[in-house]
């Protein structure tokens, strides 16, 4: 299930070679950089513990023999973090977050830049500490939906409208936990716990959360489900309620519950990179 949301639309360029991961090859793929550059050496975290992920640092280099790093997480292979490539102080500076995920009924590109430094030191092994990484904007992407492509400009409103709408939904989403914040294993322990949740309407019965209809509740149709409003009102923030209502959010649910889970899980990732982690020369 997980592999089949993240990869669906990756599996043909997987033909093309081996040599890559396929969010890598694909990304590296559509955006042509995958004839432009080469890595010249790969560095990785070892001694895995329990619930503890891999962490890749690729130095790739490009025709004019310039070098640049990309940083890659295991548990969220949808992403990658390009930067620049360590001064002689050993500090880099974070530039992009690209992101890549497919769906059932399409997928979603996009490079998001970054405003972010560091420490990294390269030897036989690399010491990396993110000291400071924080979202700009969305500046370029593609988006599939069903047969429909959008790029250029069409592209660029509906992904930056897609990245409001999700990150006022994860603050949400946050605000259930004040104290301390529901955290998830992978994709299918979130999607199990937050979809009876967000979308009860969506869901068998026994999932439903209790209560989740009471006397007097209305309800308004939209994408051939009748919403419960009643509920929305008493468990949604004020500015979610038309988003819920009129089935836009079961659309960002079912096209991009990859992005959901980056941007919930985006606290846990900045926290992760801003201890200092080392890895092994692998290539």
């Amino acid at each position: 299930m997980k592999f089949l949301k993240i990869f669906i639309l990756i599996i043909p360029i997987y033909l093309l070679s081996s040599c890559l991961s396929l969010v890598d090859k694909f990304g590296q793929v559509l955006d042509g950089s995958v004839f432009k550059s080469k890595t010249v050496s790969v560095y990785k975290t070892t001694g895995k513990k329990k619930n503890q992920q891999e962490i890749k640092i690729s130095v790739i280099e490009n025709k004019k023999k310039e070098k640049s790093i990309i940083i890659t997480l295991e548990n969220f292979p949808m992403i990658r973090l390009s930067g620049s490539f360590p001064n002689q102080e050993g500090v880099i500076f974070l530039t992009t977050l690209e992101f890549l995920a497919g769906s059932t009924h399409g997928w979603n590109e996009y490079t998001l830049e970054l405003m972010g430094t560091g420490n990294l030191k390269l030897y036989n092994n690399a010491i990396l500490k993110i000291e400071e990484i924080e979202p700009v904007q969305i500046t370029k992407g593609r988006v599939q939906r069903y047969d429909t492509r959008l790029t250029g400009n069409d592209a660029l409103s509906a992904l930056r409208n897609r990245r409001e709408r999700i990150l006022a939904t994860t603050e949400w989403m946050d605000s259930l936990y004040p104290e301390k914040r529901k955290r998830f294993d992978d994709l299918d322990e979130f999607e199990e716990f937050w979809q009876p949740i967000l979308l009860p309407e969506t869901v068998s019965k026994k999932k439903r959360p209790d209560g989740w209809i009471q006397a007097g509740d209305k309800f308004q149709r939209a994408d051939s489900i009748r919403w419960n409003t009643g509920y929305t009102e008493r468990t949604f923030s004020k500015e979610l309620w038309p988003i819920r209502n009129s089935g836009t959010l079961l659309r960002d649910w079912e096209e991009a519950i990859n992005w959901i889970y980056l941007e919930y899980e985006w606290k846990n990732i900045v926290e992760l990179l801003s201890k200092e982690i080392i890895l092994k020369k692998t290539k």
